[in-house]
């Protein structure tokens, strides 16, 4: 047993008579709306605690620098 890995499964359904490329869509979104790709990508190689907050603080400055740049507007 995959010890609960199934459910981490994004799954989506087929409607009657809906194409194959529509229902595609909506994986992708689901997929992109659960940060799964994002996780997978992230747990490729290990990344240390200092190059996290080191991260972090750049993804905090560049989002503060936006909310003031727009701010006015």
């Amino acid at each position: 047993m995959l010890k609960g890995r199934e459910s981490d499964l994004s799954e989506v359904k087929l409607k009657k008579g809906e194409p194959v490329d529509r229902a595609l869509r909506r994986l992708k979104k689901k997929v992109d709306r659960e940060n799964t790709i994002k996780d997978v990508r992230a747990r490729r190689s290990f990344e240390k605690p200092s190059e996290r907050r080191r991260r972090k603080l750049k993804v905090a400055k560049f989002s503060a620098m936006l909310s003031a740049r727009y701010a006015d507007v």
